[in-house]
């Protein structure tokens, strides 16, 4: 419609070019598409930059802005024809009641003057530049959003506060070195401005203790770590500061319970507080769920119960190899000798601790003699998580599982998926591998030392590498 009236207008009287520029933006069918940090003149003050101790006071600020004055009754025809104009900003309304009438505030970036407005639009309804001023208003801590006031405190020449993560009432940042000057300032904000966040903690140290879960320093709120969250629709509680739990996985635990099918099973050798088993379960899957850390198989525990699934889940608290040589060897041994059900079914095991889980895959090798298992069987699927460093990371990944199985995939390799990166020159994959008879009855080469880490398996592949190029 506005286009229509555009065109109609300039064949029959040519406006002013500031005219059709402004008609323009009014036609464009977004929503509100200002940003208020382009605009000078709605920026927290130049002042608070390299702020470190949180002020809440030094944010107050004067502005000139401009506004419409209707009556009360012409209000609701008015608003349609400056929607698209409004000042909107974080606690503060457009539209406000002064004087037996009504204030309409508009964003400064697109309306300059009275000429800025649907000035033929407005006349129709009886608002004329008469209706138009500029006036004086009053902007607080409380208008800017948390992203607007960090970005006006935090170094201007250096990365800002790029993301963080929301785990029910906890918000869990890893922050730079160069941002930690300023942690305590990011956490009073973060606590002010996101609805329900009453603990703000930053990662203290890399994860390097046996139950890999995130060393926790608290920065701002409450020292309460128990929270509730969802997870793809499944409700999940436990102890953050005492088990592992990333939301950003949650795209990948979703991909890998499409994969199953009531009556699969799944093996889950690192289960954590089940964000692959328990819906797994949920789904009616076979579920065989491990992990060592005694918080997290609490915790696991709760969970199936808490989603009504414990029917069809069996949970273990014990090191991964030796759920594998034991509950995981026993069960697939069983399934073996039972003859087949009438509806075929599928086998995954999800091993996902990407720091280390490479080192676990020696123990598929030889985990059955020849004897034990069938020419033809349902072999499982195995979806092996690790972290790689470097160039080509989806190539140095698939390197790491065949140096720690001590074999080379060919036909068995189902596919490599990237999940996620990490750090610059560090991702996450999914290598996904059918085992076959040759590997649960074949045992690995002794190769004269015990297998590599994923760290050391990317220094001596870049080793290797650099050897190549040299020759």
């Amino acid at each position: 419609m506005h286009v229509f009236l555009l065109m109609f207008s300039v064949v029959t009287r040519p406006p002013p070019l500031t005219k059709i520029v402004n008609l323009l933006l009014i036609s464009k069918r977004l929503r509100h598409y200002y940003r208020n940090m382009e605009c000078t003149l709605l920026s927290p003050p130049a002042s608070v930059r390299g702020m470190r101790e949180l002020q809440r006071a030094d944010f107050q600020k004067h502005v000139q802005i401009p506004r419409l004055r209707v009556p009360e009754s012409q209000v609701q025809r008015v608003i349609p024809l400056v929607k698209k104009l409004l000042l909107k900003m974080e606690h503060l309304h457009p539209v406000r009641a002064v004087e037996n009438q009504r204030e309409i505030l508009l964003h400064p970036l697109p309306v300059k003057n009275w000429e800025s407005l649907p000035t033929a639009e407005l006349e129709q309804q009886q608002v004329t530049q008469e209706n138009f001023s500029h006036a004086d208003l009053e902007l607080t801590y409380e208008n800017w959003s948390a992203n607007e006031i960090l970005k006006s405190v935090l170094p201007e020449n250096e990365e800002g506060l790029s993301s963080f993560s929301r785990i029910g009432h906890i918000v869990h940042l890893n922050l730079r070195d160069h941002l930690l000057p300023y942690k305590q300032l990011i956490g009073e904000v973060l606590r002010d401005k996101l609805p329900n966040c009453r603990t703000v903690v930053n990662k203290a140290a890399s994860i390097d203790n046996t139950y890999r879960n995130f060393q926790l320093e608290l920065i701002c709120g409450e020292p309460d770590y128990q929270v509730e969250t969802k997870e793809n629709g499944v409700p999940f509680e436990f102890d953050f500061s005492k088990v592992y739990w990333n939301p950003r996985l949650s795209t990948e635990h979703e991909r890998i319970v499409n994969m199953l099918k009531p009556n699969d099973v799944l093996y889950d050798v690192f289960a954590g507080v089940g964000p692959f088993s328990v819906p797994a379960a949920k789904k009616h899957c076979k579920v065989l769920a491990n992990d060592l850390n005694p918080v997290s198989y609490q915790w696991l525990q709760h969970n199936a119960k808490r989603n009504k699934c414990l029917a069809h889940i069996k949970m273990f608290n014990k090191d991964g190899r030796e759920f594998i040589l034991k509950e995981l060897r026993e069960d697939l041994l069983e399934r073996w000798r039972t003859p087949a059900t009438a509806e075929p079914y599928k086998i995954h095991v999800t091993m996902n601790l990407p720091a280390m889980a490479v080192e676990f895959l020696d123990t598929f090798r030889g985990l059955y003699t020849p004897e034990e298992v069938p020419e033809e069987a349902n072999y499982p699927l195995v979806h092996v998580y690790s972290f790689a460093k470097g160039e080509n990371t989806k190539a140095l990944v698939q390197q790491l599982v065949e140096s720690n199985l001590g074999a080379t995939l060919g036909d068995e390799l189902q596919g490599i998926s990237f999940v996620r990166n990490v750090a610059p020159n560090k991702d996450m994959y999914r290598v996904s591998f059918k085992l076959t008879r040759a590997l649960l009855t074949t045992p690995k080469q002794l190769l004269g030392k015990r297998p590599c880490s994923t760290d050391e398996t990317n220094e001596e592949l870049d080793v290797a590498a650099t050897k190549v190029k040299c020759v």
